[in-house]
């Protein structure tokens, strides 16, 4: 099958920014934003009345994005207890014939698979766990959990998620995986060769006392990372729903459980911190803010990591498939879609632009795709 691109604008853009701004940003600080964007002016932190602030946030592009990236698009299924109009379905309908079901193109996914070794790469949040309101509560079922160590058992498989490797551990809760925390800033993976010396990686052990290699490339960003998360702590404990996650390498600003007329203040609290810290970034995703250190670092760079890692990455005879549902996995899905070397999977009940090839619509198809795999790969052994 052809893999090359029949499109490549990236989901959910960061949005255009206003030059002449107070709170300047480098040019990698917004992964999608040309060299030289910066944040809006109305963004800056001169003293101001309450409500002047409160306005200057509402009209800024990050109040807008902070809305697009929350569609109230609802979903056909109970999954997520919501109702889906029809005609939101029947925008969806049409949306997969440019993304196809994994499902229903099952056959074909595997045709292109035959002789090749397939990796799989699976974000966390909204693809093996449903997206809830405290995401404290993201459990995987226990049948999701089943499907996922039984896939583990014929093919290589990492989780690549924001959350922090150790959290994301914790809520998967199996061995034999390799796991990407933070965005990809924090992996643990299989031993490389020793002639290898990648910087920033150091040998050491799992809980099981076998060893990998731990890849940590914005480790003296630590310190930095602490001071914020605290003051995000502090500067947003009066907002009623919201909630600070340390991922380790990254600071999480979830608004899922706030009410939209203070989304605007959310926006400046985070504003108002990251503006002493100029190494540090903010993207959003899913009803949430995300500051991050400013590396060219992301979860394309981990994914191509981990497949150097297995010593597959220039492999013809391999095939990664990557499952997400976040504007983050988009970068994961452009090292496929560009490398011309693999398939990545979008997990959404809305439509939505995507470097992905094709789609999936909630967790429970994700684990009926995975299940799938199993069965072809043990029919295909025999």
């Amino acid at each position: 099958m052809d893999l090359k691109p029949n499109h490549t604008t990236p989901v959910l853009a960061d949005p255009a920014t206003i030059s002449n701004s107070r709170l300047v940003v480098s040019s990698g600080l917004l992964p999608c934003s040309p060299p030289g964007s910066v944040f809006s002016p109305n963004l800056s932190t001169v003293p101001r009345k309450k409500a002047g602030i409160l306005d200057d946030v509402r009209a800024s592009s990050w109040l807008d994005a902070m809305k697009s990236s929350s569609p109230r698009h609802k979903i056909t299924r109970d999954y997520n207890h919501e109702l889906l109009s029809a005609d939101t379905d029947v925008a969806y309908r049409t949306w997969m014939v440019k993304y196809p079901s994994a499902l229903k193109s099952f056959e074909q996914i595997t045709n292109f698979a035959k002789g090749k070794r397939i990796a799989l790469f699976l974000d966390y949040d909204g693809t093996l766990s449903p997206i809830v309101d405290n995401p404290d509560l993201a459990f995987m079922s226990i049948d999701m959990r089943a499907a996922v160590a039984n896939v583990a058992k014929y093919f290589p498989t990492a989780i690549i998620s924001g959350r922090s490797r150790a959290k994301v551990y914790e809520f998967v809760g199996l061995t034999d995986l390799y796991y990407a925390g933070s965005h990809g800033m924090d992996i643990m993976g299989p031993v490389r060769e020793p002639s290898d010396h990648t910087p920033n990686c150091i040998r050491s052990t799992d809980k099981q006392g076998k060893e990998v290699n731990l890849f940590q490339p914005a480790s003296e960003f630590l310190p930095m990372i602490d001071e914020v998360f605290n003051s995000l702590v502090k500067s947003t404990k009066e907002i009623n729903g919201a909630k600070v996650e340390n991922n380790k390498f990254c600071v999480s600003v979830h608004y899922r459980n706030v009410d939209e007329k203070n989304w605007k203040t959310v926006a400046q609290c985070v504003h108002d911190v990251i503006r002493n810290y100029p190494r540090l970034r903010l993207s959003h995703g899913r009803k949430v803010l995300e500051v991050r250190p400013v590396i060219d670092w992301d979860k394309g760079k981990a994914l191509t990591f981990l497949l150097e890692s297995l010593g597959i990455s220039k492999c013809d005879d391999v095939l990664p498939i990557y499952v997400g549902d976040d504007r983050t996995d988009e970068d994961a899905f452009k090292v496929l879609r560009e490398g011309n070397c693999g398939y990545g999977i979008l997990v959404s009940s809305v439509p939505k632009e995507s470097n992905a090839f094709f789609s999936l619509r909630d967790p429970q198809e994700v684990m009926e795709f995975l299940k799938s795999l199993v069965t072809w790969k043990k029919t295909s052994a025999r």
